[in-house]
């Protein structure tokens, strides 16, 4: 049995191309909204394309510009809050600006794996590629790219680069140490991330420099790996007194601190007094309400798409970002030292 009513076939660039009397390559600037088509030629071609009801693909939009408006996204393969967030919010500023993003993630113990994970992409013919950084490797892996596209990196460093966009880890750090500080602390402990993670070692830079310029000792680092289990080993570990304080890594250091002391019947803050980082969701609804430097990840992934769009849409535009501010959360884990 035959379809006496079989569906129209969708229009394509070539069938709106001809209703219009144009070549496809105008049909094309038109729909990239490029230069030198006369405004009449413009108008024909919009009408063609409504008439037809004609919906551009990725591959009609890339016969003129060599664009396929795909962006690369390499991530790191593990489900920390911070990493997951800049990604999420990368996703969803690249929507707004019409492009496509295609992912791929490195694992955990591979960051020399990043170059693979590049080349991969580019076999896929993206206009740019953007890295998710938690690993020195996979930076310094980044700055020796050569692909002949924009690489643009999500990534903490002491200086800043056209290539990275940051979070300023090293005055949120400072913040949260002032705070304690302030509050009559002069012992600080400092419970960091891993040794290979750029952001923990902005962290750590501006926790010692913090301590310094109050006269305290900046020698008492202890290292975890971002996780609730590394803050509770910590938190179990540390020779602690009452009068101390903590500056967690991240937040959810800080969560397996609260937990180890609470367990060694310290009072959070009556004893001690606990500080962490990211402001994640949860860290409000915390007993105590968790005090935690809040990073902006929503606006990290805007400057990221920025950047891209600056990078492939005007490439001869030179671009230098200051690392965008961090604002300190102060809630019921801080208090006076006691003593």
């Amino acid at each position: 049995m035959t379809d006496e009513n079989p569906s129209p076939r969708a229009a394509n660039i070539f069938d709106v191309a001809r209703l219009a009397g144009v070549s496809h390559q105008t049909v094309s600037r038109v729909i990239n909204d490029l230069p030198n088509v006369r405004p009449a030629t413009r108008a024909r071609v919009e009408k063609a394309i409504a008439q037809l009801r004609y919906s551009p693909s990725p591959a009609a939009r890339a016969l003129v510009t060599r664009r396929t408006r795909t962006i690369g996204l390499v991530t790191p393969g593990i489900s920390d809050f911070g990493p997951t967030s800049i990604a999420l919010n990368f996703n969803f500023a690249a929507r707004a600006a019409r492009y496509h993003v295609e992912s791929v993630s490195v694992p955990p113990d591979d960051p020399k794996g990043t170059r693979g994970m590049v080349e991969s992409l580019l076999r896929q013919r993206v206009d740019a590629i953007v890295l998710v950084v938690v690993d020195q490797e996979v930076l310094e892996s980044v700055r020796g790219l050569e692909v002949g596209i924009p690489v643009v990196a999500a990534a903490s460093a002491p200086r800043p680069s056209p290539l990275i966009v940051s979070m300023d880890q090293y005055r949120g750090a400072r913040a949260a140490v002032r705070h304690l500080a302030e509050l009559g602390h002069t012992r600080i402990v400092h419970a960091a991330g891993p040794g290979t993670a750029p952001d923990a070692s902005e962290r750590v830079r501006g926790w010692r420099d913090e301590l310094t310029e109050h006269r305290l000792d900046p020698s008492e680092l202890h290292r975890g790996d971002w996780s609730p289990a590394s803050g509770y080993r910590i938190g179990m570990e540390l020779d602690i007194e009452r009068g101390a304080a903590v500056f967690a890594g991240n937040d959810q250091m800080a969560i397996g601190l609260l937990s180890a002391l609470r367990e060694r019947g310290l009072s959070v803050p009556g004893d001690v007094s606990v500080v962490g980082f990211d402001d994640i969701p949860e860290a409000g609804y915390l007993y105590p309400p968790l005090t935690t430097v809040r990073q902006d990840f929503a606006a990290l992934g805007e400057l990221m798409m920025q950047k891209v769009l600056v990078a492939v849409e005007q490439p001869d535009t030179v671009t230098e970002d200051t690392p965008l501010p961090t604002h300190l959360i102060v809630r019921g884990s801080t208090g006076a030292a006691a003593g």
